[in-house]
Order: C-alpha cells, then sequence, then structure tokens
C-alpha cells in the first residue's frame, strides 16, 4: 500500500541503525543504496539501485574513508547517464545514512521545476521501501526525518530562496544554467558545519561566460583537494558519429542507455547540441560564429610594441551599451586598446572622453596606418578624430553593409582557423568573441548578439573585424596584388 503523502500521526518505528554497515563513507553508500533503495523508474525499475563501478568511483572521491570530505565538487557528464538518480541516492544517503544530526539536503536548480526532477526521484525511493517510508513524513515540497531533525528540500537556484539555511549537502543540478551570483550564493551558504558537500551535476553549457566553465577550467587544474571535478566527455575533434567516443563520454552506454537511441538521434539533431548533450563537449551554442575554444587557441604571449605599425578598428554604441577600440598589427596581430564593456547597473553611459583620449593617445604611441570607426552615434567624434589626425586616416567603416561586412568576418574566421592571425588573450576582447554568433548568408557571415537586446556583448568582435579587414586591404594593396574598395 503506498503511503499517504504528509505527516503521520506518529512515528512510532526505531531509529535505524547502522552498526552492523561500514562506517561513514562510500561503502555505506554502497551498502545503503543496494539495501534500501530501488530504481525509481526507466530500465530497471523497483530494482534494488546497484551502485555502477563508475559511480563508486565518484562517491568514494565524495566519501573517502582515509582522508578529509571535500568541500566542492562538479561532476560534468552527457545527458541519460543516470545523475538524477545517482543525485537522489545521495541525497537520501544524506537525510537517513550518514549519522548527522539535524541534516539538510537541499537540491538547488534554475527553477523549482527543474529541482523536483531529483526530489521526486527521492520521494519514489523513500516510497518503494517500506523502512525509510515508515520513518519518514513526505510532503509536497519537503521530506522530514523525525528521528534525527533531517529535511529534504527542492529550490530554486535565487538567492533569496537560499537565505537561512545550513545544509550538509547541497546538489545543483545543471549548473550550465544557474548565475555566478546564485552559485556565490550557494556556496556561501555552506561551511558552518564540520562536514558539508556542495555538488554540482551538469552537462557542459553553450558559453564561455558561465561559472560551470570557470569552475571546470579550475578542477581541470586538479591542484585543489577539497574540490573534486569528473568530466566525461569525447575526445576533442572525434567525428560526431565515432562510436568509440560516445562510450569514452557516456559511462552509461551499453548498461542503461542504449546506442542504437544515438544511431537515430545523431541523424536528427544539430551538431553542436549533440556533441553538448551527448558527448560532454564545449562547443558553445548552435549558431556560434567560431567552434568553440579556436579562438582561446590563437592566443600568444605578446603586446603591442610602442612605434608599431597597425590599424585600429571602432566600434561604438551612442549611449549605454558597450563599445571598443581594437588594434590589429600588419602581420594579424589583436589586441584591444580598449573596450569599454557595459556593467551591469543602470544608468552607465560610454565615457566618450575617455574613447577619445584614448584614441589620441594611440596616435601617439604607434604609427597607426588607419582608424576605421563604425560612424552610428559618432559622427562628430570621428570627424573631430580625422581633423586631428588626417581625413586619409580615420575613415568611416558601416558595419551593418552587409556586402563588406560579411566578407570582412569570413577573412578574420578562415585566419583563426588556419592559424594565421594571433591575438593577445584578452579576456574581454575573448568573452566577446565567445557570445557572437552568425547568420550564413551568400556573401558571407553576419555577425550579430544572440538576440535582441541580450546582455551579451560583441563589440570587441566587431571592432576586431573591422580591424582585422582593414590590416588585409592594406598588406594587400602594398602587395599589388589585390586594390579594393574603401
Amino acid at each position: 500500500m503506498m503511503p499517504r503523502p504528509g505527516p503521520k500521526a506518529q512515528i512510532t518505528a526505531d531509529e535505524l541503525d547502522w552498526s552492523e554497515y561500514p562506517a561513514r563513507g562510500w561503502e555505506r553508500v554502497r551498502d545503503f543504496s543496494s539495501d534500501f533503495l530501488k530504481v525509481p523508474k526507466g530500465e530497471g525499475a523497483k530494482q534494488p539501485f546497484l551502485l555502477r563501478d563508475w559511480q563508486l568511483e565518484v562517491v568514494e572521491s565524495l566519501y573517502p574513508s582515509n582522508r578529509p570530505r571535500p568541500r566542492q565538487a562538479l561532476l560534468s557528464i552527457p545527458r541519460g547517464n543516470g545523475k538524477t538518480g545517482l543525485a537522489a541516492v545521495l541525497g537520501l544517503y544524506g537525510l537517513f545514512a550518514d549519522e548527522v544530526e539535524s541534516p539538510q539536503v537541499l537540491v538547488v536548480a534554475s527553477t523549482e521545476l527543474q529541482a523536483k526532477h531529483v526530489f521526486n526521484a527521492a520521494k519514489r525511493m523513500i516510497e518503494l521501501d517500506e523502512r525509510l517510508a515508515e520513518r519518514a513524513h513526505i510532503f509536497k515540497d519537503r521530506i522530514e526525518t523525525p528521528h534525527n531533525a533531517g529535511v529534504f528540500l527542492a529550490l530554486p537556484a535565487t538567492e533569496s530562496a537560499l537565505q537561512g539555511y545550513d545544509p550538509t549537502l547541497q546538489i545543483v543540478d545543471e549548473l550550465h544554467v544557474v548565475t555566478r551570483e546564485v552559485w556565490e550564493a550557494v556556496t556561501s551558504a555552506a561551511g558552518k558545519r564540520k562536514e558539508s558537500l556542495t555538488l554540482a551535476i551538469s552537462t557542459p553549457s553553450d558559453s564561455q561566460e558561465s561559472v560551470m566553465f570557470d569552475l571546470v577550467k579550475y578542477g581541470r587544474t586538479g591542484q585543489d583537494p577539497s574540490f573534486v571535478f569528473r568530466e566525461w566527455a569525447a575526445p576533442d575533434g572525434c567525428a560526431v558519429d565515432d562510436e568509440a567516443a560516445w562510450h569514452i563520454a557516456n559511462p552509461a552506454l551499453g548498461d542503461f542507455l542504449h546506442v542504437d537511441a544515438f544511431r537515430s538521434t545523431v541523424k536528427t539533431t544539430r551538431e553542436a547540441a549533440f556533441r553538448r548533450y551527448r558527448l560532454g563537449q564545449w562547443v558553445g551554442s548552435n549558431d556560434s560564429w567560431l567552434p568553440f575554444g579556436v579562438w582561446d587557441k590563437q592566443a600568444v604571449d605578446r603586446e603591442l610594441v610602442p612605434g608599431e605599425r597597425i590599424v585600429l578598428g571602432f566600434d561604438g554604441s551612442a549611449s549605454g551599451d558597450s563599445t571598443a577600440l581594437v588594434a590589429c598589427t600588419m602581420d594579424g596581430f589583436i589586441a584591444p586598446i580598449n573596450i569599454w564593456n557595459k556593467p551591469d547597473h543602470a544608468g552607465w553611459r560610454v565615457p566618450r572622453s575617455e574613447v577619445t583620449k584614448a584614441v589620441d593617445d594611440a596616435f601617439d604611441k604607434f604609427d597607426v596606418v588607419e582608424l576605421a570607426c563604425d560612424p552610428w552615434g559618432w559622427r562628430s567624434e570621428i570627424e573631430d578624430w580625422a581633423k586631428r589626425h588626417g581625413e586619409r586616416k580615420v575613415v568611416e567603416y558601416n558595419t551593418g553593409f552587409r556586402n563588406r561586412m560579411g566578407p570582412a568576418t569570413d577573412r578574420l574566421y578562415a585566419a583563426v582557423l588556419d592559424g594565421s592571425m594571433t591575438h593577445d588573450g584578452d579576456k574581454t576582447l575573448s568573452l566577446h568573441v565567445s557570445q557572437t554568433v552568425a547568420v550564413q548568408t551568400a556573401i558571407g557571415a553576419i555577425v550579430q548578439k544572440d538576440k535582441r537586446n541580450s546582455p551579451r556583448k560583441i563589440d570587441g568582435a566587431v571592432a576586431a573585424i573591422v580591424a582585422f579587414d582593414r590590416m588585409s586591404w592594406h598588406t594587400r594593396k602594398k602587395s599589388g596584388r589585390v586594390v579594393s574598395f574603401r
């Protein structure tokens, strides 16, 4: 008979006895799972939840028996590999079997509905075992265990929802859609106890502008024993239909995840989506201008040298958006002079006098062959710059003119891919490049934001395209190979 939701009149069952089980740690998690928990749905439903070897390796890293427990952990894994079930197992272990007084297990996600996936799996596992069911109160939004004053909650990933808790275990589901501010709120809630763990489980994000990407890079260093990182991903450069790569990325493939489903979906899924969700790869959004990671590979340890011949590209906003002044040397090295990146707070305006000073300083410091400017919103300043620095050196470059911008975009794209350009690794410029999406047209790719009024800025990328295009024109003109219109 299924237990009725809500509080029981009184829990009369004795507290669970763990004296015959292994000491607190991964072996007890293993035995608790196999003895008390059943698969809640799908493949093997209602059968004992037996942790696979790869899952046990994760559990051992989170609950070691011979060293202090970690404080934070990130599991980056493709969809379909049972992350919800594993999260539910760990949550219930923390609630029932870890022998902690007043345990607080929080499941956090971008929405309460997403957080309920793990919560509902845990609830069903309790319902499937009479020993657990008779020792727990199950409510719509929480599970309580009176014997140890424990609580299991599903919460939306908002700062306000996370206030006031003292968690022993926090599970952050799908970290790739959680903001940096919320992650900081989540982690700041932990640490009040001698042992507490914040565990994030997620597929990769589609942008480098994510707290998950920062944590992946940190985890890959392997330098922090208090931070556990596990990543399942296909090898870089593998073919999307490489079945050996599928198995590398998906530890459950051939077990409760089926190869024939992959063979079917690979034919009907966009490549970027398949690589993210099925191969665990960082490839950017489906319509990203550049393949994920190729820009970063072109970073070199180099700076602009005073007196060096450069071309400047300028993309400005009328008032409250970002503005960029980017240089390109005659051998294809790109470095921003400055990018005035719009902050999050309202009321910010581009410091026009500061921009003008940066232009003047660049002409004083370098041998500027040309300053090519998108004129929108800056005509009076451009006219003033031309008077001071020469009308033949300060020219308009309308980035809205597709017949010019399409080929220019493709020109820098090709240079990035074939390695004929480099850049200084500036973080803001790299961020703008990563946020740039492209629409393919007959005259080349047209770059744009991911959506109108998007907070993701691309002005630095546009200025870089302009600078590289005009550098290429001057280089070809000097060689006598090509003469184009200006």
